[in-house]
């Protein structure tokens, strides 16, 4: 498609956020299903916390890279913490091996939630080659963890092929974000910090990417100290603009999968993704709090 195409199918940034309101908690069922974690245990990991099969689901499409390189894709864990379940995560089972048992994790996960007539139904099939042609044109470079799930070959599932269409979006949208937080100055912590001053998530629910109180302090001082929170933590008008500027940044990262679409079908979409979404949602799997701020930015 080209560029003048594009321009004519242009869609508002906004709607790339409402698609991502949309399209994540069909790929993070994968973290909290629990045909996921059999598949985990089946491979030999430690099922009794999610990290474990977390960092070896998520980061298998990097083939098995060290800590270093997976804290710089993650981001906002601590490399302490991803030290420790990274390479541990290759030792217990090889990326190809996590990759398949991914895919079969997600087909279980699908039917369970989503139902047997839902995974069967053309209405799924027709969301799946839309949102399949968004994914292609989500282009990679720049974007590490898009460009790795997007160089795995296609599932022939209808169901299957939606989750990967989502996870390569998802995962687009991310490695902009990282983009936005560090063309606004914000380290890995501060990101963290600064998100939970303007109430995207309570602090405790930021303490699972492994952040010390020290690490978590220090940041906030720092953050202090360019006026973007106030003593009492909470944001300055300063630093809410600073992170609403971080999210248009996002948005506008995130829109050309969604221009190349288009915005009709782009609409069609968003109609067609109210069953899953709602069935995912309404599953009770998925935790009512996030750090990714979904419902609250």
């Amino acid at each position: 498609m080209g560029r003048a195409t594009v321009r004519e199918n242009a869609v508002e940034p906004g709607r790339a956020r409402r698609m991502w309101h949309l399209l994540e908690p069909l790929h993070a069922l994968l973290y909290y299903a629990p045909e996921a974690f059999e598949e985990a245990a089946a491979l030999g990991y430690d099922t009794g916390e999610r990290w474990p099969s977390y960092f070896a689901w998520r980061a298998a499409p990097l083939g098995a890279a060290g800590p270093v390189r997976v804290a710089s894709a993650f981001y906002g864990f601590s490399p302490e913490t991803v030290a420790r379940y990274v390479p541990a995560a290759w030792a217990t089972a090889g990326p190809a091996d996590v990759l398949a048992a991914r895919l079969r994790a997600v087909d279980r996960a699908y039917r369970a939630v989503l139902g047997a007539d839902a995974v069967a139904d053309p209405v799924l099939a027709e969301a799946a080659a839309l949102a399949r042609r968004a994914a292609e044109a989500a282009g990679p470079a720049g974007r590490p963890l898009a460009a790795a799930n997007a160089e795995l070959p296609w599932p022939d599932a209808p169901h299957l092929v939606l989750w990967q269409a989502a996870t390569v979006l998802r995962e687009h949208r991310g490695d902009g974000h990282l983009a936005a937080l560090l063309a606004a100055g914000l380290d890995p912590v501060e990101s963290l910090v600064s998100f939970a001053a303007v109430g995207a998530a309570p602090e405790p629910v930021f303490a699972s990417r492994g952040w010390s109180a020290a690490e978590w302090s220090a940041a906030r001082d720092r953050l202090a100290a360019r006026g973007l929170v106030g003593a009492d933590g909470a944001a300055t008008d300063a630093g809410r603009a600073l992170r609403a500027g971080v999210e248009r940044h996002t948005d506008e990262l995130a829109a050309a999968p969604w221009a190349a679409l288009g915005a009709e079908d782009t609409g069609r979409l968003a109609d067609l993704l109210g069953g899953p979404w709602l069935a995912v949602i309404g599953s009770g799997l998925l935790p009512a709090e996030n750090t990714l701020g979904i419902g609250k930015v």
